[in-house]
């Protein structure tokens, strides 16, 4: 009995060696280790969340690209049609050819909104100033709890985001937006008319300025108030947590023809060619043209400046990426992986135990048969 009590001892210890040998895991089920379970569960939740966010960032670069590439086309036809204003400023440009130039002008400005308003990436606009943007108004206000409930439906925002408003002191406004276990606190004063909750990409707006007192008279609060949610960017998941620091909103410019420019003339690279404010038909306006379409330049600049900062951005969070999951599936692996060599000593001496407790269990069976030779 004694040899079969160790022997089935041996045989267990040989049964969890062999377990962890074939699986590779120090921790195969609860019994083996029930905190280290939990806390390598956990670990493998991070790293499975950390290397799709690494497939969002490699994706958000890609998109940039596709966006930065067709900015890159819109700044060639700007510079050709800066070259071509420069050509009909000159007094040795005819009217017929001032004619012939307003002619393509007007089919580049054609094509840069073409090229604008074409270029997407999985369906979705890039560069038409649309991308990340969507709106939703609230016009009812909950007297009672003093509360908006406004849903945004777009990718960008999605969600239902309440509102709570409650007065700090006269003439202060406190607004709190929470959703998703996140929450941010924004203070209004009076004759402010935007709030900008950076944490959820969300800013609202109202139809007038701000006036806490009359907003909260007689501790009520006003119902004609309208307040207007919108958002600006697109925020992509670069982290594996449900929070702001693990998002990263993009906002990319409005690259139409009607908008870029602006700055230098109210009509717009648009109104280039043969209709509008800003014709090449004479000497003059092709004096102003170019004011605009140096400004026009520099705007495109600007957005594609904007797109290259997000993308060396989203590089160092790629990078970040690669080296947390390396050292957190290390870590994991410290506290969840068998130590081969260790085990297979282990698994070694459960073999001889084994052996040698089914010999001696065959030698201590064979002792009564000693005795029973003493009867023949």
């Amino acid at each position: 009995m004694n040899a079969q009590r160790n022997l089935g001892i041996s045989d267990t210890s040989l049964t969890k060696s062999l377990e962890k040998l074939s699986s590779g895991y120090r921790i195969n089920k609860a019994a083996d280790d029930t905190a280290g379970l939990s806390i390598s569960r956990s670990m493998r939740g991070e790293i499975a969340g950390a290397k799709q966010a690494a497939s969002n960032v490699t994706q958000a670069n890609s998109m940039l690209q596709v966006a930065e590439g067709g900015l890159d086309q819109v700044n060639s036809m700007l510079v050709r049609l800066r070259e071509l204003a420069t050509q009909a400023a000159s007094a040795n440009t005819t009217s017929t050819g001032r004619d012939s130039i307003g002619s393509e002008a007007d089919q580049l400005v054609s094509e840069i909104d073409r090229i604008v308003n074409s270029t997407k990436y999985s369906g979705s606009s890039l560069i038409d100033g649309s991308f990340g943007t969507t709106s939703n108004t609230s016009t009812g206000w909950d007297d009672v709890a003093n509360v908006y409930s406004l849903s945004l439906d777009s990718d960008a925002a999605a969600g239902v985001y309440n509102i709570t408003a409650g007065t700090s002191a006269a003439g202060v406004l406190q607004m709190t937006m929470a959703t998703n276990g996140m929450t941010q606190v924004k203070t209004l004063n009076d004759g402010d008319n935007s709030i900008d909750f950076t944490s959820f990409g969300v800013s609202f707006s109202t139809t007038e300025a701000f006036d806490a007192d009359a907003l909260f008279a007689n501790g009520t609060g006003a119902g004609a108030m309208t307040i207007a949610a919108s958002s600006t960017s697109a925020t992509f998941q670069v982290g594996s947590a449900n929070d702001s620091d693990n998002r990263l909103s993009v906002t990319i410019g409005d690259a139409n023809a009607v908008q870029i420019g602006t700055s230098a003339h109210a009509g717009g690279v648009s109104q280039l060619g043969s209709t509008g404010d800003l014709r090449l038909n004479t000497a003059a306006n092709a004096q102003t043209a170019i004011s605009v379409l140096d400004e026009a330049i520099n705007d495109i600049s600007t957005i594609r400046g904007n797109i290259g900062a997000y993308q060396n951005r989203l590089s160092y969070a790629s990078a970040n990426l690669a080296t947390m999951i390396e050292n957190t599936q290390a870590a994991e692996s410290v506290i969840s992986d068998v130590d081969m060599a260790a085990e297979m000593t282990s698994f070694t001496k459960n073999q001889i135990l084994m052996q040698a407790g089914t010999a001696m269990l065959a030698q201590a069976n064979n002792v009564p048969q000693q005795i029973l030779s003493l009867f023949r």
